[in-house]
């Protein structure tokens, strides 16, 4: 049984958010436990940007909410940008092959396309 974070009521906005979260992780191949704990968190973080919580961390409040950046921050770690987004760069530019092409070959590809 799908139980929100403290806090949320049963059919509030947090609670839909709640369990749209667990259903989406459970079919991402997530454990029933991870998939509650990635939804609580996540509902938690947004309860806490936008002032319906007690408490918040800085790192809450900052910067843009996890469902507004939607992985616009991927790609900025050590491994760089994600197979996918250099198939889509590549795509875009109009390389040839791109679909055949590991990570290395297409951050290659992309570069001298660009």
């Amino acid at each position: 049984m799908a139980v929100p974070p403290r806090g949320v009521k049963k059919g509030s906005k947090r609670d839909r958010q709640y369990k749209h979260i667990k259903k989406s992780e459970k079919e991402s191949g997530r454990s029933e436990k991870r998939a509650e704990e990635i939804a609580a968190r996540a509902v938690n973080k947004e309860k806490a940007r936008s002032g319906e919580s007690r408490s918040s961390s800085a790192g809450s409040r900052r910067g843009r909410s996890a469902s507004s950046r939607g992985g616009k921050q991927s790609g900025k770690g050590p491994g760089g940008k994600t197979r996918e987004q250099l198939y889509n760069d590549a795509k875009k530019l109009g390389i040839e092959g791109r679909s055949h092409m590991s990570k290395q070959e297409l951050q290659k590809a992309v570069r001298k396309a660009s």
